[in-house]
């Protein structure tokens, strides 16, 4: 965790960091004030599969992203920002559906959902499964849900989700 007094003068990298942070202060100009900012990344998440070779290899076909890495019991797929989806096979468990969303430009959504429809796999334009067929056009830009072999539910999406409920 990086900290500093926040009457410190500090150069535009940690400015434009520190400006990202909601901070509540206190109207109290004889105040000492400590920014504190974390720099935690997601690294991994384990993705429970019927079969982690189908699992993997769907996505890594279906996203156009390097071929999975073999590490211990997983299949690591790697993403663009650096996150690892392992896939690992669940043997007797029962697998709890997840749900993973992508954030994705407007060209990869295009080349993406163009597989999907290749395929011939079902996508819905809602998480409940109910709009099948159709896309959504949230804050501005396009999603859609589809499910992976093991049935985890897959969203990509052009714009991240904000903080007010889209316009219906």
């Amino acid at each position: 965790m990086n900290c500093w007094d926040a009457t410190e003068r500090r150069g535009t990298a940690e400015l434009a960091a520190a400006v990202r942070i909601s901070v509540a202060v206190q109207a109290d100009p004889t105040a000492s004030y400590v920014l504190c900012i974390m720099a935690i990344k997601l690294n991994h998440t384990i993705v429970n599969s019927r079969d982690a070779r189908a699992g993997a290899d769907f996505l890594v076909g279906l996203f156009g992203l390097p071929e999975p890495v073999p590490f211990g019991p997983f299949l690591g797929v790697k993403v663009a920002n650096d996150v690892t989806l392992d896939y690992l096979d669940a043997g007797e468990h029962e697998i709890q559906i997840q749900h993973y969303a992508f954030l994705v430009s407007d060209e990869e959504f295009d080349q993406i959902f163009g597989r999907i429809r290749e395929r011939g796999l079902t996508h819905w334009a809602d998480p409940a499964m109910k709009q099948q067929g159709q896309i959504n056009h949230h804050f501005g830009g396009r999603g859609v849900y589809f499910q992976d072999p093991s049935g985890h539910l897959l969203e990509i999406i052009t714009r991240p989700y904000g903080n007010e409920l889209p316009k219906q």
